[in-house]
């Protein structure tokens, strides 16, 4: 019996030893949402590995975090006046999955976006259209 409760709670130790770093992921991935609405590149910059791979794959580009914060300076036109809904669909070994929906002022756009996430960095990211609005957000 001693055995059995000794190996319960390393167990439930184990989960709670989890529990941080998928909220730290969590954390990462408001952080980015709450930066790319109001295209803070000093906010990216920072939430950026430095060799992180940007996949756009509607567009068939992969950016550098160089080329990704270039960019910015053209989002911050494309999202004056946006919001951003995102909701984390999963969260396992540094992978986060988000549904995200791109409410712009004259349209929106459903996507889904993944995240590796090594400490406290973002080391790749990559998104992809799933429906034209986000009438099931």
């Amino acid at each position: 019996m001693r055995n059995r409760h000794s190996i319960v709670f390393a167990v439930v130790a184990l989960l709670f030893s989890l529990t941080p770093a998928r909220a730290d992921d969590g954390a990462i991935i408001d952080r980015w949402y709450s930066a790319l609405l109001v295209a803070d590149r000093t906010e990216l910059s920072e939430l950026l590995a430095d060799d992180v791979r940007i996949k756009l794959d509607d567009l068939g580009v992969v950016q550098s975090k160089q080329e990704f914060i270039a960019s910015i300076d053209e989002w911050k036109g494309a999202v004056a006046g946006a919001a951003i809904r995102h909701r984390i669909e999963k969260s396992e070994a540094g992978i986060t999955t988000v549904i995200a929906c791109y409410d712009f002022p004259n349209n929106d756009m459903l996507m889904q976006e993944t995240f590796a996430v090594t400490g406290n960095r973002i080391t790749a990211s990559s998104q992809a259209a799933i429906a034209e609005n986000c009438d099931g957000f």
